[in-house]
C-alpha cells in the first residue's frame, strides 16, 4: 500500500518539477547541421545513454571530468563494463542556437554548452559544419579543486554500419593540434536511401587551448589512461585499420585544468564534418556551400575558431531576442516548442552553391521515404524559411522549378520530389511509372504556387514569380480545372490515402489560385488578376455551402458527419487574400476545440493520429492567445511527455502521445507560422 502511495504521489508531483525546468524534450539536439552530421541525446540525463544519430544508430560523444583524483562522466556512457559515476545534472535548457547543460558534485559546477551557429541571415556560417562544445567550470564550495576534463568523438559518426574500416590522423593548425577520422574506403555519394548515415569524408576535431593534450586511437585505452593518470596515452595507436564497433576508434581529448576556484574558467572544442561533396544535383556533384571558393578542412577549422567569440556573443543575442519575439506571440509554451525546432528545422537541409555559386537547399524526408527535395515537406517548413531567409527558401523552390520546366517533365502540375537523398537527379515518388493517380497534382500544385506568392509578399516584389510565370501560368490552369472538387488524388497527408472531394485540399486549390491573381497583379498581368479573383470568389461560395456540416466543416464534400483540420486557410490570413469569410475560421476553431485529444488536436475524424506542423497551422487561425494556447499546449505536453524518445515527431497519437511515424523532419519549421501572422515579424527577420 506505501508503494502505490509513493507512486501516486510521484505521478501527481512529477507535471510540476518538469514544469519548473521547462521542456522535457524527447530528444535533444546536440550537433545538428545536416541529415549526415546530426547528433542527439536520447534521454533525461545526458549521461543516461549514448548519444545517437538521428537515425537512432550509436554515433558516441562522451565527456567526463576527474575531480581531485575522482571520475565522474558527464555525457555518455561506458561502452561495456562498469559505468564510470555520473555527475549530477541540475538542468537542461534548448535554445535555437544553444543547447545548454549544468552539473555540480564533487565540489564544482560545470556547464557544458553546445553552439551550433546556425544563422540563416550568413550563408557561409550557416553552412560551415563546425559545433562548438564549451566545458565551464567553478568551484561550488569555496575550495581549490584540481580537475581534468575529457572528451571523445567515436567513429561510429564516420560510418553507415559498425563493420565498416576506419582510420585517423592528426595534422598543426597553427599553434593547436587537430585530429580526423574517416572511413577506409570513402565511398563518396554512393548510398542513397533513408535510414543511413554517411560513410564518406571526415569528421575534425580541434581545441585552441594550448594546455588540452590529443590522441587518436583505441577507445578504451584512451578512457582507461584518463581514468588512471588523468592524461591520455602518450602517442596515437596507428595500428591497421579497423572497424567502428570492435575496439573502435576515437579521436580523444584532455586538458589540465589544474586549480579551479570560485573564478570561472572554460575549455572549448571544435567538432566539424567536411563530406568534400554533399548533393549530386542532375548528375553534377555539387560542393557544400563553404567550399564553394576553394577553401579546404583546415580553412574551415581555422575560420571556426577565429570566429568563436563573435559568434558566440551573436547567439546569445539572437537566442534572447528570438525567444522573447516568440513569447509574445504565443506564450511560453509556444518559445519553448520552436526553440527546439528551430535546428531540427535547418539540420534536414543540406546548403550546397551550384556550378554557377547559385545557393541551393536540399531537404531530405527524414524517416518517411528519404526523398529529396520535396514540395509537400518544403511547404509545411517554408514559415521558417519566409520568417528567416527567403534565400534559403529560393534555394528549395529553384530546383523545383528548374525540374518542372524541362521536356522530361510532361505533367500539367508541379513535382513531388527531385530523387531520393542524396541524388537528386529526378522524381523517383510514384515509382517507376509516373502517372496522375500516384502524384499529388492539387498539392504540390497549389503548393508551389502559395509559396511563391508568400515569397513575393516578403521580398516586397514579383521578380522570382516573373521569371518562372509560363510555368506558375500551367499550374493555376490546372487548379482552375481539378482544383476545387479534387478528384481521388492523394494529398500531402498520404500516410491517410487517396481521398475525393477533399475539403482541405479544395481550400489550398482556392487559395493558391488566390494567390496567382495576387501575383498576377504584382507582375502586370491584371486581366489574369481579374479573372481569377472573380474565379475563386465563386468558388468560396460554393465550398462553404458544400462542406457546411452544420457547427463545423466536412472533411469531404460528399461525406456527412465528418470533420477535418482545415490547416491550409491560414494562407487566407497569412497573405491578406480576404476570400472566406472569417466565420469559416471561427466555427471550426470552436469545433476543434471539443474534439481535442490530451496531446492535441487529431488531424480528422478518421483516426486518432495527428500532425504536429498542422495543429500550430490551425491554432494560428484563432482570434484569441486563450484559444491558440488551447491547442498549443497539448502539443507541449506531448514533447514533455512522450515515451517515443525521438528527434521531434511530426506525425503521434493524442491518446497516448507515441510516435505513430517520421522524426527528425523538416517540417517542423511549420511551427514559425504563428510568427508570420504577427505584426512586423516578416520585415524584422526576413529583412535582416
Amino acid at each position: 500500500m506505501k508503494r502505490i502511495v509513493l507512486l501516486l504521489v510521484t505521478a501527481l508531483t512529477l507535471p510540476s518539477r518538469l514544469e519548473a525546468q521547462g521542456l522535457r524534450p524527447p530528444a535533444v539536439p546536440l550537433v545538428a547541421h545536416d541529415p549526415y552530421f546530426s547528433v542527439w541525446s536520447v534521454s533525461d540525463s545526458l549521461t543516461d545513454e549514448q548519444t545517437r544519430h538521428w537515425t537512432g544508430t550509436t554515433q558516441s560523444l562522451y565527456s567526463a571530468v576527474r575531480v581531485d583524483g575522482k571520475v565522474y562522466r558527464i555525457m555518455g556512457r561506458e561502452v561495456r563494463g562498469p559505468q564510470t559515476p555520473a555527475l549530477e545534472q541540475q538542468s537542461l535548457k534548448v535554445l535555437p542556437t544553444r543547447t545548454i547543460y549544468t552539473f555540480s558534485g564533487a565540489g564544482i559546477s560545470l556547464t557544458l554548452t553546445f553552439l551550433t551557429p546556425s544563422f540563416p541571415d550568413d550563408l557561409d556560417v550557416l553552412s560551415r559544419p563546425a559545433t562548438y562544445l564549451t566545458w565551464d567550470l567553478t568551484s561550488a564550495d569555496g575550495s581549490g579543486h584540481d580537475v581534468s576534463l575529457y572528451f571523445d568523438a567515436s567513429s561510429e559518426l564516420v560510418v553507415n554500419t559498425a563493420d565498416q574500416p576506419v582510420t585517423w590522423g592528426r595534422f598543426r593548425l597553427g599553434d593547436a593540434t587537430a585530429l580526423r577520422l574517416g572511413s577506409t574506403a570513402q565511398p563518396v555519394l554512393e548510398k542513397f536511401g533513408d535510414n543511413l548515415r554517411i560513410d564518406w569524408g571526415y569528421l575534425y576535431a580541434v581545441s585552441p587551448q594550448p594546455d588540452a593534450s590529443t590522441f587518436a586511437g583505441d577507445r578504451d585505452a584512451a578512457r582507461a589512461s584518463f581514468v588512471e593518470k588523468g592524461t591520455l596515452p602518450d602517442s596515437d595507436d596507428f595500428s591497421a585499420p579497423r572497424a567502428a564497433g570492435r575496439r573502435g576508434a576515437v579521436l580523444a581529448f584532455a586538458w589540465d585544468v589544474k586549480g579551479v576556484s570560485s573564478q570561472p574558467v572554460s575549455r572549448r572544442l571544435v567538432l566539424a564534418y567536411d563530406d568534400r561533396y554533399s548533393i549530386e544535383y542532375f548528375n553534377r556533384k555539387l560542393r557544400p556551400w563553404w567550399r564553394r571558393n576553394g577553401a579546404e578542412a583546415n580553412d574551415l577549422l581555422r575560420d571556426a575558431l577565429g570566429d568563436y567569440d563573435r559568434l558566440s556573443a551573436k547567439a546569445q543575442a539572437f537566442d534572447d531576442g528570438l525567444m522573447a519575439d516568440l513569447k509574445k506571440a504565443g506564450g511560453e509554451h509556444y518559445a519553448q516548442i520552436a526553440a527546439l525546432a528551430y535546428r531540427q528545422a535547418l539540420a534536414a537541409h543540406k546548403l550546397v552553391a551550384d556550378l554557377d555559386g547559385t545557393p541551393l537547399l536540399f531537404s531530405k524526408e527524414n524517416f518517411s521515404n528519404g526523398c529529396i527535395a520535396t514540395v509537400d515537406v518544403t511547404y509545411p517548413s517554408s514559415p521558417f524559411f519566409l520568417l528567416f531567409s527567403p534565400t534559403l527558401l529560393k534555394g528549395m523552390l529553384t530546383p523545383i522549378l528548374d525540374y518542372a520546366s524541362l521536356p522530361r517533365w510532361r505533367f500539367p502540375f508541379a513535382p513531388h520530389d527531385l530523387g531520393t537523398y542524396p541524388l537528386a537527379n529526378g522524381q523517383v515518388y510514384g515509382g517507376g511509372e509516373l502517372t496522375e493517380e500516384n502524384q499529388m497534382p492539387v498539392e504540390e500544385s497549389g503548393n508551389m504556387l502559395l509559396m511563391v506568392a508568400a515569397l513575393a509578399q516578403v521580398e516586397g516584389n514579383a521578380a522570382y514569380a516573373q521569371k518562372y510565370w509560363p510555368l506558375l501560368t500551367k499550374w493555376a490552369a490546372y487548379l482552375k480545372d481539378k482544383g476545387f472538387d479534387p478528384e481521388n488524388q492523394l494529398s500531402t497527408d498520404d500516410f491517410a490515402g487517396h481521398l475525393a472531394h477533399n475539403a482541405n485540399l479544395s481550400i489550398k486549390a482556392i487559395l493558391a489560385l488566390g494567390a496567382y491573381a495576387k501575383l498576377a497583379d504584382m507582375t502586370g498581368h491584371a486581366a489574369d488578376a481579374t479573372a481569377y479573383r472573380t474565379l475563386v470568389r465563386g468558388f468560396v461560395t460554393k465550398w462553404t455551402a458544400l462542406a457546411d456540416d452544420g457547427g463545423h466543416y466536412r472533411l469531404a464534400f460528399d461525406k456527412p458527419g465528418t470533420w477535418s483540420q482545415k490547416y491550409n486557410l491560414v494562407w487566407d490570413k497569412l497573405l491578406g487574400l480576404g476570400l472566406f469569410p472569417p466565420s469559416v475560421a471561427r466555427t471550426e476553431i470552436a469545433y476543434y476545440k471539443t474534439v481535442q485529444g490530451p496531446y492535441g488536436l487529431p488531424l480528422d475524424n478518421r483516426e486518432r493520429y495527428t500532425k504536429l506542423d498542422w495543429i500550430v497551422w490551425t491554432a494560428t487561425l484563432a482570434d484569441s492567445p486563450a484559444d491558440f494556447a488551447a491547442f498549443i499546449d497539448p502539443v507541449y505536453n506531448f514533447l514533455n511527455e512522450s515515451p517515443s524518445r525521438v528527434p521531434m515527431t511530426d506525425w503521434y497519437w493524442t491518446h497516448d502521445g507515441k510516435q505513430r511515424g517520421f522524426q527528425a523532419r523538416s517540417v517542423v519549421g511549420g511551427v514559425f507560422i504563428k510568427m508570420l501572422a504577427e505584426p512586423g515579424m516578416w520585415k524584422k527577420y526576413a529583412g535582416k
